[in-house]
């Protein structure tokens, strides 16, 4: 099952900067991919695949609109399922016999909150952040779930204050997931979890494709491969525990026989189109 990609096309008025790697700090860039919804550069010292210069944060944050909105709630049923079958498949259901008060979890992009929800009417203590502000709201009124309206840094969560932490298909749309990932760390408790979901750049359908990679839309700011998500988690202190990928071909790319052979063939070998990374926050008095 596969999806497309929402994607908007950026305003022309859009105001953007030059930065720093956020992966490894560097300054030096080569040409990656020249696409037609922009031109993603890599770095020279980690590899990692970026825009730069990239759109300023309060320009990225007017394109989560009501177009999105109703894009989300078009989709909110089958979105659902692939980030349960992608916890499933990192082993996350060996966590539902924990104590409730050990149970606290925090989606962020969680769009109108169906994945919280769900583990809330099975005894969790779920929460969520949305930058669409549509979407937040209507996760609030329709689903058993609190949703915060804004960014997670605008959330302002106390210190250690959750045990598990979910993105799926966020990190990609984030100008500086260094501080993003540093934000996680900052509320996760000592030896919790962030299950983070992301496109693998250094998967089959990426290296197929190239720049018509499916993936390579305007509002993918940075591209990570299963080595600079982990440089970059590392980088913040996290422990990499398990990455998993999936996905072979997407729908309409070839017959059924064919991506039902690429997807069965893609998952041992790491070269699934998404991956999920579980990180680790050491516990206190680990080295």
């Amino acid at each position: 099952m596969s999806y497309k990609t929402f994607s908007k096309t950026p305003d022309i008025g859009e105001s953007r900067v030059m930065i720093d790697c956020p992966c490894c700090g560097g300054s030096q860039f080569k040409i990656h991919w020249k696409a037609d919804q922009g031109i993603w550069h890599r770095c020279l010292s980690c590899s990692l695949i970026l825009q730069n210069p990239q759109p300023v944060i309060e320009d990225i944050l007017e394109r989560y609109d009501s177009e999105y909105f109703e894009y989300e709630t078009e989709n909110e049923d089958g979105f659902l399922n692939l980030m349960l079958m992608g916890l499933h498949d990192v082993g996350f259901s060996e966590w539902d016999s924990l104590d409730s008060e050990d149970k606290s979890f925090l989606d962020i992009g969680c769009a109108t909150g169906r994945l919280g929800a769900f583990l809330n009417d099975s005894g969790w203590n779920a929460q969520g952040v949305e930058v669409c502000r549509e979407a937040a709201a209507y996760g609030n009124k329709h689903y058993n779930i609190e949703i915060f309206p804004g960014t997670l840094n605008e959330a302002c969560f106390p210190d250690e204050h959750f045990r598990f932490v979910h993105s799926s298909h966020v990190i990609e749309h984030v100008n500086r997931p260094d501080l993003f990932l540093n934000e996680i760390f900052r509320i996760l408790k000592p030896g919790g979890l962030y299950y983070c979901a992301t496109p693998n750049c250094s998967g089959f359908q990426a290296k197929l494709f190239a720049h018509k990679w499916r993936s390579a839309i305007a509002d993918h700011l940075c591209l990570f491969s299963k080595k600079t998500l982990r440089l970059s988690a590392e980088s913040q202190g996290f422990r990499v525990l398990k990455t998993k990928t999936w996905g072979g071909l997407g729908e309409g790319y070839a017959p059924a026989f064919l991506k039902k052979a690429a997807d069965k063939l893609v998952k041992p070998l790491g070269w699934g189109d998404v991956m999920m990374m579980v990180l680790q926050k050491p516990s206190d008095g680990d080295s």
